[in-house]
């Protein structure tokens, strides 16, 4: 009678996996791009990785053709007080995957600073 009921108990494990395998959902675009959540969390994460500083934010995000490009905000120098703390903007390139292919520091500044007015302003 055990081996009865092991071998129904194994039957439906296993139509129970076939089952979710076959209606498994996916949160991706038919040609398996990640969703723009899951990029920015790799990307943030890979940077962090590569520089060893923690992202605070991202400033810009786009789907081009090769993949991603997005900028990235980083604490680079912390000082007292805060607003005197020395942030970066990085240019970050990723693939269509999601995989960090390549980033670079666009420009520094302290926290507390606004950026320049540019040509038009008033």
């Amino acid at each position: 009678m055990s081996n009865t009921k092991n071998t129904q108990e194994s039957q439906s494990s296993q139509e129970s996996q076939n089952s979710q395998n076959s209606r498994k959902p996916t949160d991706n675009t038919i040609d398996d791009r990640p969703s723009p959540m899951e990029v920015l969390r790799q990307a943030r994460g890979q940077l962090a990785e590569l520089t060893g500083m923690t992202a605070e934010s991202v400033s810009s995000f786009e789907q081009n053709e090769q993949g991603w490009a997005l900028e990235v905000e980083v604490l680079e120098l912390e000082r007292v007080p805060d607003t005197m703390s020395l942030m970066a903007s990085y240019q970050v390139e990723l693939d269509a995957q999601g995989q960090l292919t390549g980033y670079r520091r666009v420009r520094r500044y302290e926290r507390g600073r606004s950026d320049p007015r540019r040509g038009g302003g008033h």
